[in-house]
């Protein structure tokens, strides 16, 4: 039973190093002198840490504004979904009207259908509507998800009818319910799917790549690639550029992750 114990945790030890390596050796390499992660065999750390990378970045390449682009991107992307898919998985969980079940089905049968497949179609309806190049645009892909009602709707089914007849005996309205019982119910759910969407907007290259023409309203992953294709010698300045890209999500998840965990170890076996 020790062997067994101590051959888990260096199991475990070592897909953590696998996984946390190169995120290491790439903060690590963003700190290095032009031209020193080019070397044979490349070093692990840095004979002189230099900011000289991060300070290019935002004093000459306008990182600053590709930052500020997809923050204020992916907080809104965040909050319109959630507007509108909790309220909407909670609907199709514990209200009752016609063809609610058909509906539902057939929401959680179009998940097999790949996104890509509307993004063509998508383009030419906002092209029509003269929201190609704004952050409108760029944002309706994120109005609302199936999987995200999925999840709501899970969680949603555990609630006690009870409580809600009690509070509508009680002259609760709806909006009341939802407000004061169903919102701080979901609270684990809300936020696990908060950050799907947060880091999910954060990280997309293919719509904001075709929705977003002017470069100065460009997202952190679209601005690197375009980036990667002048400096592609530049090993340290794209290690820079990525950490710039991967540190916010990144520290927000960690601060998370206990509603995340949450989120998903109760809302995906309900119901």
């Amino acid at each position: 039973m020790k062997l067994r114990s101590i051959f888990l945790n260096l199991a475990v030890a070592l897909i953590a190093f696998i996984v946390l390596f190169p995120l290491v050796w790439m903060a690590s390499v963003s700190f290095m002198p032009t031209g020193e992660a080019a070397t044979f065999p490349p070093p692990l750390a840095p004979s002189r840490w230099t900011l000289e990378h991060y300070q290019d970045l935002f004093l000459n390449q306008g990182m600053g504004r590709y930052l500020w682009n997809s923050f204020a991107l992916a907080t809104l992307a965040t909050i319109l979904a959630l507007s509108f898919t909790v309220p909407a998985g909670y609907a199709f969980a514990k209200l009752k009207f016609t063809g609610r079940e058909r509906l539902f089905q057939f929401l959680v049968a179009a998940l097999v259908v790949p996104a890509q497949i509307g993004t063509l179609p998508l383009f030419l309806m906002l092209k029509g509507m003269g929201l190609v190049n704004t952050y409108a645009g760029a944002l309706v892909p994120w109005l609302a998800s199936i999987f995200g009602l999925f999840l709501v709707r899970q969680y949603a089914l555990s609630i006690p009818d009870e409580m809600l007849e009690a509070a509508r005996i009680d002259g609760a309205s709806e909006g009341q319910i939802f407000r004061r019982i169903v919102l701080p119910t979901l609270q684990p759910i809300i936020v696990t799917l908060g950050l799907f969407v947060f880091l999910g907007s954060w990280n997309d290259f293919l719509w904001p790549l075709i929705i977003l023409t002017d470069q100065s309203n460009y997202t952190l992953p679209v601005a690197l690639a375009a980036l990667s294709r002048e400096h592609v010698q530049d090993v340290e300045l794209m290690m820079a550029g990525a950490v710039v890209t991967v540190a916010p999500v990144l520290i927000l998840f960690l601060a998370l992750q206990r509603y995340y965990i949450r989120g998903m170890l109760a809302g995906s076996v309900k119901g």
